[in-house]
């Protein structure tokens, strides 16, 4: 911001933080020499609500409400990092059955995020086409998750050692119907939108980061694999099940714009193979360990004693977090999403510490955009992918 000082005729303008394209409440302080970027400073924190501190005074069963408003667009993602990292602290086994179902609602919410960074990215750079047939697809995805959890956005379904219920009757068959309808879905999404002429000549060579600057910056998700990197953590970490499914990296070199589109749509592709081998190969079993549940369970209060009336009638299960910490991490859509997690013999976290893809992918923002046109900003910005409530958390 030093440059508009030496210059008079600079333009300081800002966009946000409730402008239409803004995917949240970002705000940007752009500096313009006629439709030149010289300069772009983001500012957060507009949606701050102290999500790590109100971690620390609760338990894990208490919190995990919370935290599907991390990143409400990816909401399974954020309840799997909430209870694998206590199911590290304290060596809790999943059922195999419910590691499976895991892994079927965590690719499902993949494509559901990466459905709703299509349609308005696409709106970002003048085609409002694709913004309507996404919503018809992700309708049928919530459709889903409501008849497994209740709820078709803020789900509360992960447990410590599980899941909360098992799949119902007949949603397996739907989930097959879905799987095969969304496949020439995306067929349709890709003669409409890859080749097309306007497209290409807005997103190819914009926003380029080379292999360096994305190492440098800690770029992770398809933000690092559009620039040629082929680094997913289901693959290097091999959390829950995902070592027994075939499926590919989607990667790309060019990591434009473009390449980004490319690598989420080859995301969603490969997301309905691994649903559809976890579906045909879902084994029977328990749905949760039902042992952790006598983990520290409190004594029951007598009859009409302070607890029991003001209190709970009946105390939740809960555990103590062991004396020791731990990072666990987690391949959200957006990114690496990880927490750092201190326990202190205690039913509350002594420390959350939330790591969100967003957040870090956001900060090269400034760099890409400079020399740009006014026009570009919207295009990268919305190849980034970032939802404010992770970022500002």
């Amino acid at each position: 911001m030093n440059i508009s000082t030496k210059r008079k005729d600079f333009m300081i303008v800002n966009m946000g933080p409730h402008h239409p394209s803004m995917h949240g409440v970002l705000r940007l302080i752009v500096t313009l020499d006629g439709e030149d970027v010289i300069d772009c400073e983001p500012i957060l924190g507009y949606l701050h609500r102290g999500m790590e501190k109100i971690a620390e005074n609760r338990t894990i069963i208490q919190y995990l409400p919370y935290v599907t408003r991390w990143d409400y667009l990816a909401t399974m993602f954020t309840e799997a990092i909430t209870v694998n990292g206590p199911e590290q602290l304290g060596n809790i086994q999943v059922p195999k059955r419910a590691s499976y179902i895991r892994v079927i609602m965590l690719e499902l919410s993949r494509i559901a995020s990466h459905l709703l960074w299509l349609g308005p990215f696409m709106a970002d750079i003048g085609a409002q086409t694709p913004f309507f047939y996404i919503f018809r697809e992700r309708e049928l995805i919530y459709d889903l998750f409501e008849a497994a959890t209740g709820m078709r956005m803020m789900h509360n379904f992960f447990r410590i050692g599980g899941v909360a219920t098992d799949l119902p009757y007949g949603w397996i068959d739907k989930c097959y119907d879905f799987c095969d309808y969304f496949l020439t879905s995306i067929a349709e999404y890709q003669k409409l939108i890859t080749r097309n002429p306007i497209f290409l000549e807005r997103v190819e060579g914009v926003g380029v980061v080379d292999v360096k600057e994305v190492i440098n910056w800690g770029l992770s998700g398809p933000m690092l694999r559009a620039s040629g990197i082929q680094w997913d953590l289901r693959k290097v970490d091999n959390y829950e099940c995902y070592e027994e499914f075939h499926w590919e990296v989607q990667w790309q070199k060019e990591g434009d714009s473009l390449a980004r589109y490319l690598v989420r749509i080859g995301e969603m592709i490969e997301s309905i193979k691994i649903i559809q081998q976890a579906l045909e190969g879902l084994p029977g079993g328990p749905y949760e360990n039902l042992e952790i549940r006598c983990f520290d369970r409190e004594k029951e209060p007598e009859w009409n004693e302070f607890e029991y009336r003001f209190i709970s009638k009946k105390s939740s299960p809960s555990f103590e977090l062991p004396k020791q910490e731990l990072y666990v991490r987690v391949e959200a859509p957006k990114g690496e999403l990880g927490i750092f997690l201190i326990g202190d013999q205690n039913g509350f976290p002594w420390r959350w510490k939330i790591h969100p893809p967003g957040f870090i992918n956001l900060q090269i923002l400034p760099q890409l955009v400079k020399r740009m046109k006014l026009a570009d900003i919207m295009t990268i910005l919305g190849s980034i992918d970032i939802i404010m409530g992770e970022v500002d958390r």
